[in-house]
């Protein structure tokens, strides 16, 4: 089934001077300029192309891959703003992304870079891009359980910490007091439910919580000094920086770690960092 605002696998039936013509289905054949026509493109042959509708209302192919296709989240960057909304570049050079005024919290300016959900318009049938997303998420029963990996998207920061998408379907809130890294609107990453309370809201972690996040952190460490040849230049004197580039985790989990695999006699902690026993 052809998908308007994503990504196609579609059959090349035929070839131009200008480019080749691929069978979109139901929509007839749509053509690729030969600037985004692969090399060595035969008749028969397929090829992988985003299409979408042009000014014109046209529908157009190309092989420039967007930063979010239809039904997903991207960071994007505004071009412009007109009297029908502001423009985001969303990847593809030929046409920009559409957020009108209605579907906008806050009016922007050119230059910022926002998170946005792109959607097809049911009354237009235009792609679109909107980042009112009250309207998207908890429409469901939060049916996440303690330690849960989940999909997060930073979606913006507050005095409590950071907002962030979970599986693209519900709010959840990462407190300052959780968090460690680089966080930024836009990023996507994996996190751990801490609770869903009784009113339905998400807490999350960047790591798995309780004895749980102990033993698969301890895992990790011993699997990594087997790698390493038994020796990691970590300790408890280590940066923050250094132990989340090694194991993704905050520099209190990583001391209590290693004092435990320590006491367990399965590593030595040395001045220089750890080893194995």
């Amino acid at each position: 089934m052809i998908k308007v605002g994503q990504i196609n696998h579609l059959e090349v039936v035929k070839k131009a001077d200008f480019g080749v013509f691929l069978d979109a289905g139901d929509y007839g054949t749509v053509l690729l300029p030969n600037r985004h026509v692969p090399e060595g493109t035969q008749v028969g042959g397929y090829i992988d192309a985003f299409l979408y509708f042009d000014s014109d209302s046209q529908l157009v192919a190309t092989t420039e891959t967007p930063i979010a296709q239809v039904g997903e989240w991207g960071l994007m960057k505004i071009q412009g703003v007109n009297a029908t909304g502001a423009f985001a570049d969303w990847g593809i050079k030929e046409k920009d992304l559409l957020i009108p005024f209605s579907e906008q919290r806050v009016r922007f300016s050119e230059g910022q870079n926002v998170l946005v959900y792109v959607y097809t318009d049911k009354a237009s049938g235009r792609i679109v891009g909107t980042t009112k997303f009250n309207k998207l998420l908890d429409k469901t029963p939060a049916n996440y359980k303690q330690n849960q990996q989940v999909d997060l998207i930073i979606a913006e920061r507050s005095d409590l910490g950071y907002k962030a998408i979970v599986e693209g379907l519900h709010w959840g809130m990462i407190f300052t007091s959780d968090v460690f890294g680089k966080l930024f609107v836009g990023k996507k990453l994996k996190g751990y439910i801490k609770s869903v309370r009784e009113d339905g809201k998400i807490d999350l972690s960047l790591q798995k919580i309780g004895v749980s996040k102990m033993d698969d952190l301890s895992q990790k460490v011993l699997d990594l000094l087997k790698k390493k040849g038994g020796f990691l230049p970590l300790n408890d004197k280590s940066s923050p920086e250094d132990i989340f580039a090694a194991f993704r985790t905050s520099k209190g989990t990583f001391k209590k770690t290693i004092g435990g695999l320590y006491k367990q006699g399965k590593i030595v902690i040395e001045k220089e960092g750890i080893r194995l026993s």
